[in-house]
């Protein structure tokens, strides 16, 4: 726990940020997503501009979200029985290093040299070991945040902790988006992959050095019983947590079906024929309506009737998700975007409270690697599907059928969870309720 000695005061919107390895994770969150985000946009448009393949989209999906999902339990396993801050230095130098040969593969006077199919497997390579990293990431700081902060401010530390995430997605895809596109006719010569890698290479060495102003964190999980009987405990308590399996569930599906992130490069290119520059402003209006959202949610709190405010902002998600298929105006796309951002952060603050607080801390690790196996890997899995989908049905038709799955997906859940609708934050943590 927090060594300060004057706790902040729970109404105070500043809370978490008086903890000192609370800043540091937050500004290593904030510096690590603006890289990564970058990264990923750029990726994105760059392999499509090479291949012009909604598959080979979908692969990128895929070859992360294989070892995320393959090893995640793993990873939680990991997490709860070794040193935190000690993982994170490997990982982030394990991310740096795929992210360097990412930069060398793509210059110029290193493509000339290779054929496409070559380039491309380097790529998805790189891409694969992200995905392992991402495996240990996510329990990992998962377990800091937990433990950085009391536990009477985690609704403030998760709003501030998703905000910097979020603030940090929309200034990475529109920085990577407008490099990409202008950085050759600022510097002749330079390609918009190269200098965009080089940014990312800086914010990384960043991150590295803010994991190394954390303080140690010691497992205070000492494994008794054999791995699989570990694992197994973790698993077991979230299929019986039945407001955590259902907050896991709607967020699996509702992703799955009704993300459209790996689809941007070809509505960007063929749909709305906006380029590079305008493939970053449509990332970054999704991530601007749910950062200003969760800003707007530290003064006010969704979590009066988390689950009843859980599917409303799923159901405004899909509908969103709808109204941007079948939009062909560009400011009429970025407004559903905006909206899906804005909806999808209400989701994120709820479904991330109630973990924080349902969780015990022996657990943290192996409940968070559940989490990133439901959730954190959607997103590539999703994209997996989108493009599978749009290659199959088209791309405007996949976006729609994706949207209208996601109502359903809420539709049932209501059904399935109307006792959990008029509850509190507080009556959720009583025992009774989860079950």
């Amino acid at each position: 726990m927090p060594d300060e000695e004057n706790i902040a005061p729970r109404t105070d919107s500043f809370a978490a940020l008086k903890y000192k390895d609370f800043r540091s994770y937050v500004g290593m969150r904030f510096c690590f997503t603006f890289a990564y985000q970058m990264q990923t946009v750029v990726l994105g448009f760059y392999i499509y501009e090479l291949t012009h393949s909604k598959i080979a989209l979908a692969f990128i999906g895929l070859s992360e979200a294989i070892p995320a999902v393959g090893i995640a339990l793993y990873g939680g396993y990991i997490a709860d029985k070794y040193e935190k801050r000690k993982m994170l230095l490997l990982i982030f130098s394990g991310v740096f290093l795929s992210s360097f040969i990412m930069f060398i593969a793509t210059m110029n006077s290193v493509v000339g040299y290779m054929h496409i199919h070559g380039l491309l497997i380097v790529l998805y390579s790189m891409i694969f070991c992200n995905g392992v990293a991402r495996a240990f990431y996510g329990p990992a700081t998962f377990t800091i945040y937990a433990q950085s902060v009391p536990k009477e401010i985690y609704p403030n530390a998760s709003t501030w902790s998703s905000s910097s995430w979020q603030v940090a997605s929309i200034l990475g895809p529109l920085t990577g988006g407008f490099i990409y596109g202008f950085a050759g006719h600022i510097m002749p010569g330079l390609s918009g992959i190269t200098a965009t890698f080089g940014l990312v290479l800086i914010l990384m060495l960043i991150s590295l050095y803010l994991v190394f102003r954390l303080r140690a964190y010691p497992p205070v999980f000492i494994p008794k019983e054999n791995i699989w009987i570990s694992l197994k405990e973790g698993l077991n308590f979230v299929f019986t947590n039945k407001i955590m399996f259902y907050a896991m569930s709607l967020d699996l599906f509702s992703v799955f079906f009704g993300g459209v992130v790996a689809l941007l490069p070809v509505f960007a290119l063929d749909i709305l024929k906006v380029g590079a520059e305008g493939l970053g402003i449509m990332r970054m209006a999704s991530s601007l309506g749910a950062a200003l959202t969760m800003l707007a949610m530290i003064r006010f709190s969704p979590m009066n009737k988390p689950w009843r405010n859980l599917l409303v902002a799923v159901l405004g998600f899909g509908i969103s998700i709808i109204g941007f298929g079948l939009s062909h105006i560009f400011y009429l796309s970025l407004l559903f975007l905006f909206l899906q951002g804005a909806f999808d952060s209400v989701s994120v603050i709820i479904r991330g409270t109630l973990m924080q607080l349902l969780t015990p801390d022996h657990m943290r690790g192996r409940v968070s690697a559940v989490n990133s196996m439901f959730i954190g890997s959607s997103n590539e899995i999703g994209d997996f599907e989108s493009g599978v989908a749009a290659k199959l049905l088209g791309t405007i038709p996949a976006v729609i059928f994706g949207g209208s799955m996601t109502l359903a997906i809420v539709s049932i859940t209501w059904l399935k969870t109307k006792k959990f609708i008029p509850l509190s934050l507080k009556q959720i943590q009583e025992p009774e309720a989860i079950k």
